[in-house]
């Protein structure tokens, strides 16, 4: 399989001269209009990445990919330590998958939420939300929660790129119970709950509506908060007999829900 590598710091040279204008740095989405025979040039630390750790050579077939949707296959061209050139063979665009799925992810001790982030992106998440339920051990003030979401940005950039996804999930602000009581409204809102008497694999899945999966920390889901979310419409569901870390809960349901909508 072809080397992957996501192209948020270049920039993309058009071959035909009459589109010179749109040429420029790339922000997440313009390589859509990307052509064959047009030339991205990553540079930036995406390009030490490719030159340096990877060590791609002219002539390697290599795919680049905007985050958004874009994704394209090409040659390398030429290799500098800060500047890697592609030129486009093939050029598509891959759909956003629907329903979206959403990791609604408790603040966890030590590594074991980013463990259950880096996770659910390599298995196809489309948005992660940081929860700071009332067992969380770790707590963000406003200081710990711009770093927090910036470390966890990062891992699901390097595990969308590493997965060779398409389309890099969102990382949300931190979110209080009440604001997930709030997307009841037009998500299909699923609590992981060992106590429940439903079980994941025979929940009906059969709209487009996202599907939120909620996993709480190390002590699980608080009454309170099964309370508040239930009353919301929130429904909570059981994986198996057995109970997970909150570092594998989010994830095994995940693959679950991927099997229950074909895409696996």
């Amino acid at each position: 399989m072809a080397l992957h590598f996501l192209a948020e710091d270049a920039t993309l040279d058009r071959a035909d001269a009459s589109l010179a204008e749109d040429a420029g740095t790339a922000p997440s989405g313009a390589l859509a209009g990307a052509a064959p025979g047009d030339r991205v040039v990553l540079t930036g630390a995406e390009a030490h990445h490719a030159a340096v750790v990877r060590r791609v050579r002219a002539g390697e077939t290599v795919t680049v990919g905007d985050g958004a949707g874009a994704w394209l296959t090409g040659e390398v061209d030429d290799v500098a330590p800060k500047r890697v050139s592609v030129r486009i063979t093939h050029a598509a665009s891959v759909p956003r998958p629907a329903p979206r799925l959403v990791l609604v992810q408790a603040l966890a001790k030590g590594d074991r939420d980013e463990l259950a982030v880096q996770a659910a992106t390599e298995l196809g998440v489309d948005e992660v939300v940081p929860w700071q339920a009332a067992r969380s051990v770790s707590r963000w003030d406003a200081a710990k929660a711009a770093k927090g979401v910036a470390r966890w940005s990062t891992i699901v950039r390097e595990a969308a790129k590493q997965a060779h996804r398409a389309w890099l999930p969102v990382v949300t602000a931190p979110a209080s119970t009440r604001d997930l009581a709030a997307r009841v409204a037009d998500a299909r809102v699923l609590l992981l709950e060992p106590t429940a008497s439903a079980p994941l694999s025979r929940v009906e899945l059969a709209d487009d509506r996202d599907i939120v999966l909620v996993v709480g920390p190390e002590g699980g889901i608080a009454p309170e908060e099964l309370a508040l979310l239930g009353a919301a419409g929130a429904e909570p569901v059981r994986l198996g007999d057995t109970v997970l870390r909150t570092s594998t809960a989010g994830p095994a349901a995940l693959a679950l829900v991927n099997a229950r909508l074909g895409r696996w």
